[in-house]
């Protein structure tokens, strides 16, 4: 009996010790934000951000360039429109899902940063496809399942080809175009639009001037493309945390 009550006593002990070095760290952990709730339930997203700096509002004549209206349909069937993302911080692209070229690198460099922003519910992605002949909700849907695409606000969208190369070539200046002699047959824009929680598209200042769109192709690990250019898919990241904070 006194054997054992020494084990109560060296295991009450062992708990006190505990507590007494172990719990202030982890209060003082959660009071300068170490840890941190996912999605909706934290007010501030903590990620890393190397300035202050507030991104700038791309202006067309003065005044900030809002996204303008679209309405398409997604890979589960469903009406999607520009409404649908108010209040979240989401990424803009065109391609097709038979893009022999760059479309699967910006759709590797986009679940990458999806991923990144696991269990964020205000951040999101329109994928809008250049060749909707092809890419059907259910065409859409297959490649969603190939990358793993998971994000419930990641939209791929498909609709009528003559709006949707208005909304790129007009609404979003990210050129797009059938092109026979290319290979696969489009041609457009390897960049991606950043828009804000209220529509409005943004971008960082780089030497004062907005770097408009961000590059889509390079990945964070190529670093660079054989022509020296820098990859853009970390500034990218930085700022989206910057819009889901604002």
């Amino acid at each position: 009996m006194k054997k054992t009550n020494y084990s109560y006593v060296g295991i009450s002990l062992i708990v006190l010790v505990f507590g007494i070095i172990f719990i202030p760290k982890i209060v003082d952990r959660i009071t300068s934000d170490d840890i941190t709730r996912e999605g909706s339930r934290s007010r501030n997203v903590s990620k890393k951000i190397t300035d202050n700096m507030k991104l700038a509002f791309l202006t067309i004549n003065g005044q900030p360039k809002k996204v303008p209206d679209f309405t398409f349909i997604n890979q589960d069937g469903n009406a999607i429109s520009n409404k649908d993302y108010k209040g979240k911080v989401y990424l803009v692209e065109f391609f097709f899902t038979t893009c022999p070229t760059i479309c699967p690198k910006m759709s590797s460099n986009l679940v990458q940063i999806q991923d990144y922003f696991k269990g964020m519910e205000g951040f999101g992605v329109a994928s809008i496809t250049i060749n909707p002949h092809i890419d059907t909700p259910e065409v859409l849907k297959r490649y969603a399942m190939n990358y793993g695409i998971t994000n419930p606000n990641w939209h791929l969208l498909t609709g009528s080809q003559d709006v949707i190369y208005e909304l790129a070539n007009q609404g979003f200046n990210l050129y797009t175009a059938e092109e026979e002699e290319v290979e696969g047959g489009f041609e457009h824009s390897g960049n991606f639009a950043l828009v804000d929680k209220n529509g409005f598209l943004r971008s960082r200042l780089i030497n004062g001037n907005p770097i408009i769109y961000y590059n889509g192709i390079i990945s964070e690990k190529q670093q660079f493309d054989d022509d020296g250019m820098r990859e853009e898919i970390s500034l990218l990241k930085e700022d989206i945390t910057k819009l889901l904070n604002e």
